[in-house]
């Protein structure tokens, strides 16, 4: 019996092989699908502290601009900052200035804690405390995966729950 080289061709993979490919596919199924397929918690808390800092940012401005208004619009679908030029008692009037409308990705979404509402609008006054809406404590719920709370106290101090 003559054997040549070439008449001992292999077929299929290495076992090298194979287990690379399973310990990859793994590492996909791991990493990266979940992130594809559903909002995670991670969404929750970065909309939450993306919003926070919105509101910080518009209670500034009220504050160093009090002859101008500024608020928050918040929708079911996202929320924008807006800048007003003139402040005649607690009403704004004459919109200067619209920032970029921030859509809520997947389902996640900003609701006030006692009525549910996902349409409103946060105003400040000069000193920095919320007009609108009348809440003191907990009074925005960040829904995604989680629900978490943003509170928001009577002289102004805003608050991740």
């Amino acid at each position: 019996m003559n054997f040549n080289r070439s008449s001992l061709k292999q077929n299929g993979f290495s076992l090298v092989e194979l287990v690379t490919t399973i310990i990859l596919i793994g590492i996909i199924a791991v990493v990266v699908l979940p992130r594809f397929f559903s909002d995670s918690s991670y969404s929750a808390y970065s909309l939450r502290n993306e919003f926070i800092s919105e509101l910080r940012q518009v209670q500034l401005r009220a504050l160093n601009n009090t002859d101008q208004c500024f608020d928050v619009n918040v929708t079911p679908t996202g929320y924008q900052l807006r800048h007003y030029s003139g402040r005649a008692g607690n009403s704004c009037t004459n919109i200067i200035r619209a920032e970029a409308f921030q859509a809520f990705s997947g389902r996640a979404s900003v609701s006030l804690t006692a009525s549910a509402s996902q349409s409103f609008t946060i105003t400040f006054d000069s000193l920095g405390r919320m007009l609108s809406p009348s809440c003191a404590g907990m009074c925005f719920n960040i829904n995604a995966d989680e629900t978490l709370q943003v509170g928001v106290e009577s002289e102004g101090y805003i608050y991740a729950l």
